[in-house]
């Protein structure tokens, strides 16, 4: 008889056990192909308007110079700096996703970990590790799930991740370790409620556990203890936040298979279950070459999860949290504009009665698959006023692994982030951040590569 899995234990002797130096070339690589793009939406968040809010409100919080803003560049206390880099990374939807766990992985993980280098003054390799672990941490968890979400899966695994990549950042180990987990473990939060309404408290969610993470290595470090059975305990992780569980996918990957080379891209500044959409119909109008103005009705059959996150119709009077996550506005801007790009979120896309009557002809519907978790394959089939019909089914959506976005595509949408900025970098300012990460193992301290982060207008 097998022994039974201890789900903390192979977590917590994967982060004591693992070096820079055991990291596979192709593992460093997706790290910094994930912090580039990470980055890069972080530095566009910073034009959402609820930033100047966050702001004003962690100026309450304490005033020491630890960390820093990306693109304005104000010195904050780390938690209260990870906590506005957090939000703006996830603000616009735009930052990449592990589909198969649903985690948001790099939103509470990097800001959290750039902010506490700054703190320390780490390396970059230091960071890579980091990152690359903390990664594995918040998505096996979020891959042992086998129900739907109830809460906000990104921002409490996020949470638990960030919290081993700073202790592997600075080598803690032992009980050390397991304390600052436990601890994390005692404050991560994060509902599900925020996106049903669309509230813009949905990322920042996120940015509440990017603090909550440096909190508690802070308080581990210190010497306080946390609980330790936090994942299989009768009010651990499995238990509390989810309905059901299987460890097979922590058994089989931990140690084998880093998890930073299976996140997608988002090409799109959406929820990632309306990429399906965004996807076929580019493809459907490459091939057919209709026009929005004659499209009759857009079909669109997906598995649960995307019915759940951008099932909703189109409304009046809906902000941009809501249309990010709304099927019908998705498909409608794209087709219009043969794109989806931040802007297409503004006040003024918002109140177009084109968008709202183009919106308003798209269902979205169950399709054969039971998953809870799945975000393929999507069928979308649209019906022209003259009665012509087109379908199209897609496995891999793009930006997934199995269809990526090619390097040429990365660096297009990365500019276009950074210009995107509340202060726009400049193209050589852009081009000196593309190299700083393409060297970033030879980056001896943090800080050296968050100065390039902030504007220099």
């Amino acid at each position: 008889m097998s022994q039974p899995i201890n789900a903390i234990a192979l977590l917590l002797a994967h982060i004591e056990n693992t070096a820079y130096e055991q990291l596979p070339d192709t593992t460093i690589a997706a790290c910094k192909t994930f912090i580039l793009d990470s980055l890069g939406v972080g530095i566009s968040g910073s034009r959402v308007p609820q930033v100047s809010q966050l702001k004003q409100a962690v100026k309450q919080w304490g005033q020491a110079e630890q960390a820093q803003v990306w693109v304005t560049g104000e010195w904050l206390p780390a938690a209260s700096a990870a906590a506005i880099n957090g939000y703006q990374i996830h603000n616009q939807e735009w930052d990449c996703v592990h589909e198969p766990a649903v985690v948001h992985p790099m939103a509470v993980i990097l800001s959290s970990l750039m902010a506490y280098g700054q703190v320390h003054n780490l390396s970059a390799k230091q960071l890579i590790l980091g990152v690359t672990l903390a990664v594995d941490v918040a998505t096996l968890i979020g891959q042992c799930v086998t129900s739907s979400l109830k809460f906000f899966r990104p921002s409490v695994c996020g949470c638990l991740g960030a919290t081993a990549g700073m202790c592997a950042m600075l080598g803690v180990k032992g009980e050390m370790l397991a304390n600052a987990l436990g601890i994390a473990y005692s404050q991560i939060s994060g509902t599900m409620q925020s996106h049903v309404e669309g509230s813009p408290m949905l990322a920042m969610q996120i940015g509440v556990n990017a603090a909550t993470a440096i909190r508690a290595v802070d308080m581990a470090r210190a010497g306080l203890e946390g609980p330790k059975d936090i994942l299989q305990g009768p009010y651990g992780y499995f238990h509390l936040f989810e309905d059901s569980y299987d460890l097979a996918p922590l058994r089989d990957k931990v140690g084998r298979e880093f998890q930073i080379e299976q996140v997608s891209h988002k090409p799109f500044p959406t929820g990632r279950a309306g990429h399906g959409t965004i996807d076929g119909l580019q493809r459907l109008q490459r091939t057919h070459g209709f026009s929005a103005k004659e499209v009759a009705k857009i079909d669109v059959y997906a598995p649960p999860l995307i019915n759940k996150l951008v099932g909703r119709p189109v409304k009046l009077g809906m902000d941009a949290s809501y249309a990010k996550l709304c099927n019908g506005y998705i498909a409608a801007s794209g087709l219009l504009k043969g794109d989806v790009g931040v802007t297409d979120f503004s006040a003024d896309c918002l109140a177009d009665p084109d968008i709202f009557t183009l919106g308003a002809k798209v269902d979205t519907h169950l399709n054969h698959v039971t998953d809870p978790n799945a975000l393929a394959p999507v069928r979308v089939e649209v019906r022209l006023i003259s009665g012509q019909q087109y379908q199209i089914e897609i496995a891999d959506v793009l930006g997934s692994p199995q269809n990526p976005l090619d390097r040429q595509a990365q660096l297009a949408k990365f500019r276009a982030a950074c210009k995107s900025a509340i202060v726009p970098f400049a193209e050589d300012k852009i081009a000196f951040l593309i190299k700083r990460i393409d060297q970033l193992e030879q980056i001896p301290n943090i800080n050296h590569l968050v100065d390039a982060l902030v504007s220099n207008r």
